[in-house]
């Protein structure tokens, strides 16, 4: 539905938020997504919505059981040992990494840090209490209950819950990130960040709302945190908003970065090769810029490793100490562009947004 990677979405489980997600907005665009499939399924009967995936389910759908089924942890690394054919310790290593996601992920919609706290539940049943075929009955009884099964109310959420997923795809793909709720066709809008122009972000975002099928009346608020130091940001999608700024001299490195985004380019900073590619490997920006000389790993082995590994990723080699035969061997190592500091800003930008546009043709 969405044409995003499959890899991408499933970070959204992910307890690391990538450093670029300020400027991209990806997480919110995946749960956006996730919220509007959620939406189309439930419009359906008879189904079984596994992981934590099915938590985006709003309460007053109430036509859905939530269950929570809990192993301890000697039973979990047991399973963990068998499934995966790993030794003990690396089984409780995936479980914990398992679970640093799920606190992560139930606290982003909830703000609680327990993914298994009962009062995200109907019902919770305990493995080392119950065998299966008790977990089946209580399940069945609990699913068959006359409060569990569809009705008009019931029924009308899962319309508000489509309209204001809907809208909030319509929203992501305009590049922004607000809160929606919905209710008999009539949308709220909630900005939680500060914003320099207000009212024409709020014509903006009502003119996207109120082409959204289902939509009746839009109105637009802030929220609690409107009044934070932080600026509303719109996604630009014909910038680059994952720049990765690798370069030891950290004060220029970080006015570099003030200057971008200043220009609504998303950068992030590393100081050191190693640093770099841990990054790369983390979030996987679109662009780099690069230094050449560098303690540890220097430039030109980083770029040789990029390229090997992330062909896809553009390299702009920015340095003060370069030669032409530095220039030569970055070139044929898959460079984008080499140029000298001092750097004109406005030379620099126009490299990065057609790095940009090369990395998006693939």
């Amino acid at each position: 539905m969405s044409g995003m990677p499959e890899s991408k979405m499933m970070k959204v489980f992910s307890g690391k938020t990538s450093v670029f997600n300020r400027f991209t907005h990806e997480k919110e665009r995946s749960i956006a997504q996730l919220r509007l499939a959620l939406a189309g399924m439930l419009s359906e009967d008879n189904l079984i919505i596994y992981g934590f995936s099915g938590l985006l389910i709003p309460r007053n759908i109430t036509h859905t059981l939530q269950v929570c089924i809990i192993a301890d942890v000697k039973l979990r690394t047991a399973e963990a040992m068998k499934n995966k054919n790993v030794s003990e310790k690396e089984a409780i290593g995936i479980i914990e990494k398992n679970d640093a996601d799920n606190f992560s992920w139930v606290n982003m919609l909830f703000k609680t840090s327990d993914p298994w706290d009962a009062s995200l539940y109907d019902i919770v049943i305990p493995t080392n209490k119950v065998d299966a075929d008790k977990m089946v009955e209580i399940i069945h009884e609990n699913i068959s209950h006359e409060i569990i099964q569809p009705t008009e109310s019931s029924k009308k959420a899962v319309s508000d819950f489509t309209v204001s997923a809907s809208v909030e795809v319509a929203m992501a793909k305009e590049g922004h990130a607000v809160g929606i709720s919905a209710r008999d066709g009539a949308v709220t809008i909630t900005i939680n960040t500060n914003v320099l122009m207000l009212g024409r972000l709020e014509e903006e975002l009502k003119s996207i709302a109120s082409e959204v099928p289902g939509v009746k009346t839009v109105e637009t608020r802030v929220g609690k945190g409107f009044h934070k130091a932080d600026i509303y940001r719109k996604y630009d999608f014909e910038m680059p908003s994952k720049v990765l700024l690798v370069d030891d001299e950290r004060e220029f490195v970080q006015t570099l970065s003030e200057r971008l985004q200043m220009r609504d380019m998303g950068a992030a900073v590393a100081y050191d090769g190693d640093s770099a590619l841990k990054l790369v490997n983390e979030d996987e920006p679109e662009v780099m810029i690069l230094d050449l000389k560098m303690p540890g790993i220097d430039g030109f082995e980083v770029l040789k490793r990029i390229k090997k590994d992330h062909p896809e990723i553009e390299v702009i080699i920015l340095t003060g100490h370069g030669t032409d035969a530095d220039e030569e061997r970055c070139m044929k190592l898959g460079a984008f562009a080499y140029l000298q500091k001092p750097v004109d800003i406005e030379i620099l930008s126009d490299t990065l947004k057609k790095a940009y546009a090369k990395s998006k043709q693939g």
